[in-house]
């Protein structure tokens, strides 16, 4: 009967699910199942999707902080000439993000080692370098998306009835990126690397926010399902500390995370279908769905306590 329940279920279903399982007999520790990002980045997100038709910026507001993205630009090997890179976009980064503030805070240093097999970074985030070096394999694709975010400048910018603050920022302004995507399991003669700018390097030591990785990549197909697991992990524990609980209207969480859609209404159907995602891997979140929006009240985090350093 069992393996016959199993054959109805959808894979991914069936992943989620098994993922749960493994968090509930083994809570995260502090080893591998942690991820951290920095709580900038959980409060206002990177695009979904490609910007259509290449603007000069791109920009998304969350009350009265606004993260906006300017692509950064390389010389063509072919032309000489310089080229737009393009905007950071999808899971890919997301995951990138993740993994960057995670191994920040372990190494403490704004230099990081990607490795010298490009395989074993993609394996760090969740990501499947057996699809080899073709046009959409998660090698290509990494790379692409790395260029992306790490040449792209971030700014953020805070607004209110007294004053403006804002902090423009490179991710990574220096680096070295290394590989053969025709042979993605040869080891290079040179080491990757990148260094993280100082602003945000501080940004990611200010309190960080927790996760679990397993969660991490059992969503990872949807970036949509990664923003909302981060951002309820956050608002969760500050429902927690504050002690009550607290309502986001529909139209304040498509704001902060949604603009890619097309309608309120698009948006609503499918933050709904991912938080059915996340509560599977997530079942001690304790939300429920009310007129208008989303009431999130005190509840366990994503990581338990005596595990968190961020926060």
């Amino acid at each position: 009967m069992k393996r016959i329940a199993k054959s109805l279920v959808r894979p991914s279903h069936l992943q989620l699910i098994e993922v749960a399982q493994a968090i509930r007999e083994k809570p995260a520790s502090d080893g591998d199942d942690i991820a951290f990002l920095a709580r900038q980045l959980v409060q206002a997100t990177l695009p979904h999707a490609a910007p259509r038709g290449m603007p000069p910026e791109w920009a998304r507001t969350n009350g009265n902080l606004t993260l906006a993205i300017r692509p950064g630009y390389k010389t063509d090997q072919r032309s000489g000439k310089r080229v737009c890179i393009g905007y950071p976009f999808g899971t890919i980064p997301r995951l990138l993000l993740f993994w960057i503030t995670t191994e920040a805070l372990r190494t403490k240093s704004r230099r990081l080692e990607l490795g010298a097999i490009l395989n074993a970074f993609i394996r760090e985030i969740g990501l499947n370098p057996a699809t080899g070096g073709g046009i959409r394999s998660d090698a290509r694709r990494l790379r692409d998306q790395m260029e992306r975010l790490f040449r792209a400048t971030i700014s953020f910018e805070r607004n209110d009835d007294v004053g403006q603050g804002w902090l423009d920022m490179q991710i990574a302004p220096r680096g070295y990126l290394w590989w053969d995507l025709k042979e993605p399991e040869q080891g290079s003669l040179f080491t990757s690397w990148i260094e993280l700018s100082e602003p945000f390097y501080e940004a990611i030591l200010s309190a960080p926010v927790p996760v679990d990785v397993r969660a991490l990549r059992a969503l990872k197909r949807s970036p949509l399902a990664l923003d909302l697991y981060a951002w309820l992990a956050y608002q969760s524990f500050l429902a927690t500390q504050r002690g009550w609980a607290s309502f986001v209207s529909w139209t304040q969480v498509m704001a902060h995370l949604g603009t890619d859609y097309a309608d309120l209404r698009d948006f609503r159907r499918k933050a709904k279908a991912a938080i059915a995602k996340i509560r599977t891997v997530y079942t001690l979140l304790n939300l429920d769905f009310v007129r208008g929006g989303i009431e999130i009240r005190p509840g366990a985090p994503a990581v338990p306590c005596r595990q968190r350093k961020g926060l």
